[in-house]
C-alpha cells in the first residue's frame, strides 16, 4: 500500500458498526451452530470458527474431567477482549462463549468466531480473539488427573 491511505470500494470491505454479536460465560452446553449463526453477516467473505475440546490428556498425564471456573467480571472481560478485536480488524461479527462448571471428556469448553470481508482476516482476528481470551479473560481450569491427582490452570 505505500503511502496511499486504504481505500474501500465496497461498504462491506468496513468493519460493521455493532459486530459484537453473542458473549457469554455458562453453565450449560455450548453451541457450535449457535455462534456460527450469531456471526453470519452478508458482507463477510470469510468466517473462522475455534473449538475448544475438553481432551484426555495434558502434558503426557491422563484427564478424567476438569471443572472451569469464572470471576464476576469474566463477562465484562470478555466484552472487553472483543472489543478490541472488532477495532483491530475490520470485524463484521464476533462471538464468544465460554463453559464454567465440571465438563467431561469431548465436552466444548469454548467457542468463537469472526466473519470478516476476507478470510486472512478472520482468521487472524480469531486467532486473537481465542489467545487473548485465555490470556485476559479471568476463567480459570481445574483438571483431575487419571492418577487422581490435580491442578489449577490459569489461576
Amino acid at each position: 500500500m505505500g503511502d496511499m491511505a486504504r481505500t474501500y470500494d465496497h461498504p462491506g470491505e468496513l468493519a460493521a458498526t455493532d459486530p459484537v454479536r453473542l458473549l457469554a460465560v455458562r453453565d450449560t452446553p455450548l453451541s457450535v451452530d449457535e455462534v456460527f449463526t450469531a456471526v453470519g453477516d452478508h458482507a463477510a467473505g470469510g468466517t473462522a470458527l475455534f473449538v475448544g475440546t475438553v481432551r484426555d490428556h495434558d502434558g503426557g498425564a491422563g484427564v478424567s474431567g476438569l471443572g472451569y471456573s469464572a470471576h464476576p467480571t469474566a463477562e465484562a472481560e470478555l466484552r472487553r477482549v472483543a472489543e478490541k478485536v472488532a477495532a483491530d480488524f475490520p470485524v463484521r461479527a464476533l462471538a464468544a462463549v465460554h463453559r464454567v462448571g465440571d465438563l467431561e471428556i469431548g465436552d466444548l469448553a469454548v467457542v468463537v468466531a469472526v466473519s470478516c470481508p476476507h478470510r486472512a482476516e478472520a482468521f487472524e482476528a480469531c486467532r486473537r480473539l481465542i489467545d487473548d481470551l485465555k490470556r485476559e479473560v479471568p476463567i480459570w481450569k481445574h483438571q483431575v488427573f487419571s492418577d487422581g491427582t490435580e491442578e489449577w490452570v490459569g489461576a
